[in-house]
């Protein structure tokens, strides 16, 4: 797939954009790389291998990476709401905004 000077300009008006036109070819250009590499990537025959949750699984066990989802802060809510407006029963007061 490869763009055209008329793409780049269609996709500028939709994105509201003013490109000049060395932009515009700065761009094109950008855009056509990309493309390729992405045609490259489809190029490679996948058949049979698996999609991988994380790329660094294809070297080492991710599982020994992350650590456990604890929470290991005690609760600062008074502390935190000490400089606030307005608060009720621990919760932040703000302004109506939508009647």
């Amino acid at each position: 797939m490869s763009l055209t000077s008329a793409d780049i300009a269609r996709i500028a008006n939709l994105a509201r954009l003013e490109l000049q036109p060395e932009e515009s070819e700065r761009m094109l250009t950008q855009l056509n790389g990309f493309f390729g590499i992405v045609e490259t990537m489809r190029a490679v025959d996948t058949t049979g291998i698996q999609p991988l949750a994380h790329p660094v699984a294809t070297i080492q066990d991710i599982t020994l990476r992350l650590r456990d989802d604890l929470a290991t802060e005690t609760n600062q809510r008074e502390a935190n709401q000490r400089s606030a407006p307005a608060v009720e029963r621990g919760l932040f007061l703000v302004p109506k905004v939508i009647e």
